[in-house]
């Protein structure tokens, strides 16, 4: 079993930047791939980027590639999301995710994802 607790989240002016952070617990997780996913008010959740177990490999969603990066320390099973840049559409509830399966490459799936963390908001003002 998997444990995510997500913090980080707040109020910030358009432009600047977040750094949120996903603690896990449970020794599986240095096996998993995990994803950052999130979802604005009236919205799906949406996929914002992935790390892959090793932490050498991420991928991006195209509308954030350039301001975002992920990071992995396996010495404290986390996994931070830095936002730069944020605008408004940049606002919402975001979510750290494992990967159900274990040693794989990763996914941009809602449905790949097992383990969920409860969510941290995030709300850029303009």
């Amino acid at each position: 079993q998997v444990q995510l607790v997500e913090s980080g989240g707040g109020l910030v002016q358009a432009g600047g930047s977040l750094r949120l952070s996903c603690v896990a617990s449970g020794r599986s997780f240095s096996t998993r791939a995990v994803g950052w996913f999130r979802q604005a008010p009236g919205k799906e959740r949406e996929f914002v980027g992935g790390i892959s177990a090793s932490g050498v490999r991420t991928w991006y969603a195209d509308s954030v590639r350039g301001r975002i990066s992920i990071s992995r320390d396996g010495a404290k099973n986390t996994v931070h999301l830095q936002i730069n840049s944020l605008n408004s559409e940049d606002t919402g509830v975001y979510y750290c995710a494992a990967h159900r399966n274990q040693y794989t490459l990763g996914s941009t799936a809602n449905d790949d994802f097992g383990y969920w963390g409860q969510g941290t908001q995030v709300t850029v003002s303009s």
